[in-house]
């Protein structure tokens, strides 16, 4: 339940208006203005940190707001003392989007792939010992989480300040990034409103199903669905970044040709990515519950 929460509120709208960095920085990278994709990174930045401290304000009242659309108490309860935990992770969040973005639009993979990998195996062993060893349980997750974004974030920095490869993309802090925030706001506004929708769409559905009779079984099963949702939709999101990219910094060298193979490549991956998923699912609905509880219950209610 705050999981979803957090994504309706929160991560999803800070995804979406770093989004549209694929466009700016894309099209400044193939246009060869190479000192604008810090200055499009910092203006980004800057209008991310100051929606998550609205974002920060209503995880604060997770509890209430859930009880208040009458949502199981208990459930409320411990969703809002997740999120309460969560807090910081937001605009970690944020600014992590932003960097990556920075980034992608170089063709500049393989550092994030490395802190990403790094901060995921801290978050597995950070959870181990909060979770099972020091007996936080939902609290203990959320810290862990928190904490590895902000590594996360201090990793990327890092390699961003001392790269050669972000030399003449990175020249430090400008105060251009204070100008022309309308314009960036123009195209974040509609990017993040498209990404909430798509997510939006599945993920209320998780608070819907607390008003079911059995609130416990309903968002356990529907959590774990929603999941693996998101975990076919990584492949086809990343494409789709890629494809953005591709075309903004085809677009901005003036070569159109380009941008259309893009496009084209783009769609074959995504269509055949989810053929495979539909199979693989297919094949593994049984045991797939097993991979999240083993509550006899809830892994038959998910293979059915």
């Amino acid at each position: 339940m705050a999981t979803s929460f957090a994504a309706v509120t929160g991560f999803t709208l800070l995804m979406g208006i770093a989004s549209a960095l694929d466009t700016f920085c894309g099209q400044s990278n193939g246009a060869g203005q190479y000192h604008m994709l810090g200055i499009h990174m910092q203006r980004s930045m800057l209008v991310v940190s100051i929606v998550s401290v609205f974002l920060a304000i209503i995880w604060a009242n997770t509890e209430s707001i859930l009880v208040a659309i009458h949502q199981d108490k208990a459930i409320s309860k411990e969703a809002g003392s997740y999120a309460l935990f969560m807090i910081p992770s937001l605009f970690a969040y944020g600014l992590l989007q932003c960097i990556l973005k920075f980034l992608q639009t170089q063709n500049i993979v393989l550092p994030m792939v490395i802190t990403s990998a790094t901060a995921a195996l801290l978050h597995t062993i950070l959870c181990w010992l909060l979770v099972f060893q020091l007996n936080l349980g939902s609290k203990g997750a959320a810290i862990s989480l928190s904490i590895c974004y902000w590594v996360n974030v201090l990793f990327i920095s890092l390699y961003v300040k001392f790269s050669p490869s972000c030399k003449q993309t990175w020249t430090g802090f400008s105060k251009k990034a204070f100008q022309d925030l309308s314009q960036f706001l123009k195209l974040a506004v509609p990017s993040a409103f498209m990404i909430c929708l798509k997510v939006w769409t599945f993920e209320l559905m998780v608070l819907m199903s607390g008003l079911l009779p059995n609130p416990v079984l309903e968002t356990s099963v529907l959590s774990i669905c929603l999941n693996t949702f998101g975990l076919a939709w990584m492949i086809p999101f990343g494409c789709s970044a890629a494809v953005s990219i591709r075309v903004s910094n085809e677009l901005g060298g003036g070569n159109p040709r380009g941008a259309s193979v893009a496009v084209r490549v783009g769609l074959s991956t995504a269509f055949m990515e989810g053929l495979l998923m539909v199979v693989s699912m297919i094949v593994a609905r049984n045991v797939w519950g097993h991979v999240y509880s083993n509550d006899k219950g809830v892994m038959r209610y998910v293979s059915d």
